[in-house]
């Protein structure tokens, strides 16, 4: 429940930054795509789609995504998303076979990009 919760949060995040950070926009410039984010079973997915320098999200998974980030069960993933040093994180779960990645693998690094624009706002 989790990792679905934050899947969504994630959707909604990125949705707001598509339409209010510049940055963020910028990083969007020129991509027209389609990429999920999943358990390996499948249980849990949720696919993200960019198109006009915007993202909008979607529960469930799509037939063809240009990639998919698999991981092994909702709480790694959860634990994974939520890390202190996410790279190093996902990195050693590429390693251990606890992530699976499926399609365009530089796309993947240009999604971690994208994470860092997706920190809340700390209150003035």
């Amino acid at each position: 429940m989790k990792f679905r919760f934050l899947l969504w949060m994630m959707g909604l995040l990125m949705a707001r930054a598509s339409r209010n950070n510049p940055a963020f926009q910028q990083q969007l410039n020129g991509k027209d795509l389609t990429f999920q984010l999943q358990t390996s079973d499948g249980k849990v997915a949720r696919h993200f789609v960019v198109r006009d320098q915007r993202i909008s999200s979607r529960g469930g998974a799509v037939a063809s995504p240009e990639f998919a980030i698999s991981f092994k069960d909702a709480a790694y993933g959860f634990a994974t998303m939520q890390a202190k040093n996410k790279q190093l994180a996902f990195m050693q779960g590429i390693q251990d076979k606890n992530i699976q990645v499926t399609g365009n693998t530089g796309l993947v690094m240009w999604f971690q990009g994208l994470t860092k624009y997706l920190k809340p706002r700390k209150k003035k």
